[in-house]
């Protein structure tokens, strides 16, 4: 599994810094991101919110870079009685596409479980 999530840029942003545009979407799109993350938790139970960013932005090009996501991780089940909370990160992929005027963030490749045989 590996969740990717794309996100609009203004026409106008294209003449702004591109570190200050990635953490102005960032800053933005918490709850989004929020949603973003909690796909990789779905199987635990678990949301992700209060999304930041963790560290510096490192860009491998002009229009591609990674970055760390820090975040709280919930897990929470009123029927047993569960309300944990602990904080976690995730390094993240971005790329901007100018032809779409978009930021894309692709998340880590997490392998997923197949059946097993019987």
């Amino acid at each position: 599994m590996q969740e990717t999530w794309k996100f609009s840029l203004n026409p106008q942003d294209q003449s702004v810094n591109p570190a200050i545009l990635v953490e102005e979407v960032l800053n933005t799109n918490e709850r989004d991101l929020g949603i973003f993350l909690s796909y990789y938790f779905k199987k635990e139970g678990a949301v992700a919110e209060k999304v930041k960013l963790k560290g510096e932005i490192e860009f491998l090009n002009d229009l591609k870079g990674k970055l760390m996501l820090d975040f709280d991780l919930v897990h929470f089940n009123a029927c047993l009685n569960i309300h944990e909370q602990k904080r976690d990160e995730m390094p993240i992929q971005f790329e901007f596409d100018p032809l779409f005027q978009n930021l894309t963030l692709t998340g880590p490749y997490w392998p997923e479980r197949e059946m097993d045989e019987i």
